[in-house]
């Protein structure tokens, strides 16, 4: 059973001011065997593309063997449910994203894990938005044509979500409300199957995060109509706000970063900070994640941790006008 609330926030007090104190007066170091980084999702994905360039930055920096093991399923909570059991050495961190740690806590009554007590916020990786995005095949490049393309498609008016529960759920649910038209969401197993499946025009539109869709946006595998940010990407400046289109009430951002299990010492949470707050923003590494589609922002564990707790109240908001109700 992990440490109550009430201790886990005091072992991330402090954040930044943490890790300067505790790394001279414990001497901490990372560990000299395999460090295994969880990713919740298959590969090919935007969560596994992002581990895997900070991972190659990490190993340079710190001369350690880091290894992405991908473990997908349950919406990623198997990867959840690992990191909570891991060892408390700092040797498995997770890469994860609020779909899965904020969007389950919101969503499931029951889980194996407690996203607040049972791990550790360690640093932002930075915020991403949602993107509704459709299939080549069917042949429309803006949401009015795509709104005018389910009129005249009534028994394809589905759309595929890289987790359900989570936002990518319930910002198609929302859309379909907002344009008129009710959307059924269908549950893929995390970005790559629903990417195949919108190439081969076997699912005519999908929802995920924008780091998942950017690339084969680009390369004209699918049409990203909208992304959920408040103002326009970095990464691409090009596409249009849900707000911008007239729907500013769905405007959303969620985040990946970095957790470990919550039995980590004070002393471990402060050096991976500082560790991976390093890797992120050289502006190397920045300018690498911008361009897949990730706002880059870094942050002390506190940081990292209200931001969650904020974004736990907003999703509650979000699903009950979504008319859906934890299961």
């Amino acid at each position: 059973m992990g440490p109550s609330l009430d201790r886990r926030k005091a072992l991330i007090l402090g954040g930044g001011a943490l890790a300067v104190a505790a790394q001279p007066s414990l001497a901490q170091s990372l560990p000299s065997g395999t460090i295994r980084i969880l990713v919740g999702f298959p590969a090919g994905g935007g969560s596994d593309v992002m581990a895997r360039i900070i991972a190659d930055k990490l190993k340079e920096r710190t001369g350690a063997n880091i290894i992405i093991d991908n473990r997908p399923g349950a919406s990623g909570n198997l990867a959840c449910e690992l990191l909570k059991n891991g060892p408390a050495d700092g040797s498995v961190l997770m890469y994860g994203t609020s779909a899965t740690t904020v969007a389950q806590r919101v969503t499931r009554k029951q889980l194996p894990y407690d996203v607040e007590k049972d791990l550790v916020t360690l640093c932002l990786a930075g915020t991403v938005s949602v993107a509704y995005v459709t299939s080549s095949t069917i042949g429309v490049r803006t949401l009015p044509e795509y709104i005018e393309w389910l009129k005249k498609n009534p028994r394809r008016q589905n759309f595929g979500t890289t987790a359900m529960g989570s936002m990518t759920h319930f910002f198609g649910v929302l859309l379909g409300q907002a344009i008129g038209t009710p959307l059924e969401p269908v549950a893929y197993k995390g970005a790559g199957p629903l990417i195949a499946d919108l190439s081969a025009g076997h699912a005519p539109a999908g929802c995920g995060g924008v780091t998942d869709f950017l690339t084969h946006h680009r390369a004209d595998k699918l049409r990203i109509l909208a992304v959920s940010s408040p103002k326009r990407l970095n990464a691409a400046p090009e596409l249009p706000t849900i707000t911008e289109l007239g729907y500013p009430k769905l405007s959303y951002d969620g985040f990946y970063g970095f957790y470990g299990p919550s039995k980590m010492s004070p002393g471990l949470v402060a050096l991976w900070n500082k560790e991976l707050r390093a890797v992120i923003d050289s502006p190397e590494m920045r300018q690498r994640l911008t361009t897949v589609g990730l706002e880059v922002m870094t942050s002390t564990p506190t940081e990292m941790f209200a931001r969650q707790s904020q974004l736990i109240s907003y999703m509650t908001a979000s699903m009950k006008a979504a008319g859906v109700e934890p299961e």
